[in-house]
């Protein structure tokens, strides 16, 4: 810990104290959730800073645990690079722009599965009603029951966590050390960055599609895209400025 850099050692604290505080205050995670964030915008809760909040906000203990592992592993590299200023800059607007994406992935499913059932009978007046309540008299017809709950699933179910940002970061670090070894935790197999970083996009990219993720339920995979994008596009842009020397059999994990 002695090696934390400032911004890195900031955001880790952060997200501790927060985490900590969701778990001894009465209702302090509901209410930190309900605050901070970031739902879905035709839902009350709804509000422009949890754009931002949702980042340090997260649902358990190895939820947690992976963010803030890949923030000190990657993150204080990437800010000795560039120094504090830069790092934030870069660290805020991956995860925000994390956040625009799966909001904008999250609207084409709100109104697809709301356009289905108005063409399945339901007055638009009554489905609004049955999302607020959060009750009411359900549809018979199971399949446009389950369209119902998917619906719901996207007005009622918020995103937290610093993934989309710590996505951006891991794609930064690929750029600047793209033979640098890596490998996931549980599967110890070394691999060249510039191999492995694209292959984990492309494992979210699949769950995102297809609904089958090897990373577990309720994962906001669009967002772990978004954030991979504005990074990638960051870095193309700045790639000239902070382009730093290869490491090629360095091995984080």
């Amino acid at each position: 810990m002695h090696n934390l850099t400032r911004a890195v050692a900031g955001l880790l604290i952060a997200n501790i104290i927060l985490f900590v505080a969701g778990l001894l205050l009465t209702g302090g995670h509901e209410r930190l959730v309900a605050l901070g964030a970031l739902w879905y915008p035709a839902n009350p809760h709804f509000a422009p800073w949890q754009l931002v909040t949702h980042m340090f906000l997260h649902g358990g203990v190895g939820h947690i645990f992976f963010n803030m592992f890949a923030l000190v592993s990657f993150g204080r590299i990437l800010e000795r690079e560039w120094g504090a200023p830069r790092f934030l800059l870069f660290y805020f607007l991956c995860g925000v722009g994390a956040g625009f994406v799966q909001l904008g992935v999250s609207w084409q499913e709100f109104n697809a599965l709301h356009e289905r059932l108005v063409a399945a009978g339901l007055a638009p007046a009554a489905i609004g009603e049955l999302l607020t309540a959060g009750r009411g008299v359900l549809p018979t017809d199971p399949a446009v029951k389950a369209t119902l709950f998917d619906l719901y699933g996207v007005y009622a179910t918020p995103m937290i966590g610093a993934s989309g940002a710590i996505y951006g970061v891991l794609v930064a670090f690929g750029f600047l050390y793209p033979k640098a070894k890596l490998a996931l935790m549980f599967v110890p197999v070394p691999m060249a960055a510039k191999y492995f970083i694209p292959g984990l996009l492309a494992l979210d990219l699949l769950a995102g599609v297809t609904g089958f993720s090897l990373f577990g339920a309720s994962v906001a995979h669009f967002a772990h895209i978004g954030g991979a994008l504005i990074g990638f596009l960051l870095m193309l842009l700045w790639r000239k400025r902070s382009a730093g020397p290869v490491v090629a059999e360095q091995t984080f994990r």
